[in-house]
Order: structure tokens, then sequence, then C-alpha cells
């Protein structure tokens, strides 16, 4: 009998999110889905709606930023078999007058992005590398490459991210381990986006937002490529997207 195989997404909310469907695209390959949020509510909702539509799914609940929880993650992953992708996509967004920034604003974005992106790429490469197999994906965004004004805190913690994403791929890549890093470059039609700004998607106009799905087989795609030529980092965006 085969071996079942995980996929660990961090930082799964909504149903209509980023982090659900990326979970929709492995579940469909056979693979057990460990999705990992926040809040209780849904991340359970996630999995029941995977587990009613034939696929295997179980939810975690914690903070991508606290080593104990990321630690839990990864092992929740791996006691139903082994680990062989693993999504970041946790952190949140704050717009703030530079001169108004708190420190402990600050300090959490950071938390929230580069920090929980390292403790989930370092427990699933400890136990990927053993193997010398697996994917290890993060989420970034146009502030991984430049600061605006107003998101110095959002910027720095994605650069962080970024770099930490970079530093894995070349110490890991020789251990047979896919690391990369994907730039999100435009607004998510998702249900977070649309709850804050009602009308985006008739003002962007058709296909004006990048597609959850779309982004989903983009990442899926990734986990599929061959050593012999792995993408470090791909950058995505709606056509109508000046950049």
């Amino acid at each position: 009998m085969a071996e079942t195989e995980t996929a660990l997404i961090v930082g799964v909310g909504a149903s209509r999110g980023l982090g659900a469907a990326a979970a929709r695209r492995f579940v469909r390959e056979g693979l057990h889905v460990v999705v990992a949020g926040r809040t209780a509510e849904k991340v359970e909702r996630v999995a029941d709606e995977i587990r009613a539509s034939g696929g295997s799914a179980q939810s975690v609940v914690g903070d991508a930023a606290n080593e104990a929880d990321a630690i839990r993650f990864v092992e929740t992953a791996e006691a139903k078999g082994p680990l062989v992708l693993a999504l970041q996509n946790a952190g949140s967004n704050r717009r703030d007058p530079f001169l108004e920034l708190a420190t402990a604003d600050f300090e959490q974005i950071w938390r929230e992005h580069c920090l929980a992106g390292f403790l989930t790429g370092r427990e699933s490469a400890r136990r990927m590398v053993p193997r010398g197999r697996g994917t290890i994906l993060f989420t970034g965004a146009s502030g991984s490459l430049r600061g605006s004004a107003y998101y110095a805190a959002f910027a720095a913690a994605k650069g962080g991210l970024r770099a930490v994403a970079q530093s894995m791929a070349r110490e890991f890549g020789p251990n047979g381990i896919h690391v990369a890093h994907v730039v999100i470059d435009g607004g998510i039609s998702g249900d977070r986006l649309k709850a804050r700004m009602p009308n985006i998607e008739e003002e962007r106009g058709p296909d004006g937002l990048l597609s959850i799905d779309a982004i989903a087989e983009t990442y899926w795609q990734l986990h599929l490529q061959h050593r012999s030529a792995w993408t470090l980092e791909q950058d995505l965006r709606p056509w109508s997207e000046r950049f």
C-alpha cells in the first residue's frame, strides 16, 4: 500500500482565501493536507469542506510565529505521513505613517512574516533533508522587493522573508529540497480584500485581481518542477497590473 504523503499550509483563513485554495489544489493530487491558522472556526471549516468533497484534511490552531506552535504544525503533518510540501502563507499588512509607527507594531508584522517563515522553513527542512526530497514555498509580495510609503513594517518583514527563502534555497537545494519564493504583485481576489474593499473587483475589471485558484495552481506546478530546472523566485500579477 502506498505511503500517504502530506502537505502543510500555514496561514489558512477564509474558505475563499489563498491558503484554502492551495489546500484544495494539493488534495486533488492525493495529498493529506494540514491547514494551520490562528482562528479555529476558519481552519476547521476549510478542513470540513475538503473532507466533505472526499479529500483528506485536518486542522491545527496556533501562531506560526510561536516556535512551539510551528513545531506542532509540522509534527501534525508528519504524524500522517512524510511531509513533501510546505507552504508558508501567514501574515497580515498594515499602513502607518513612518513617524507614527509603533515599535510593537513593526515587530509584530516582522514576526508574522519573517519569523514565522523561518520557523516553518526550518522545521519542514528538518524533516525533508534526511529524506532528500520536498518542496518549501513562501508567499511573498511586491513589498518583498521594494518599500512603499507608509508600508515600512510590511516591506521590512517581506524583504526579510525573501532573504530567508534565498538562503534556504542555496543551502538545501543540494540536499534535494526545492525552496521557492512567489512574489504576489497585485490584489488577491479573496474574502479578506473584498471585505475591506467591496467594489474592488468592479473597479479593476475582468481578471484585474489575482485568482486564488490560479495562484494555487502555480504553487502546485512549482512542486512538480524537475530539479534540473528549479525556480527560486516567480512573480505573479494580473495582466492589467502596472509594474
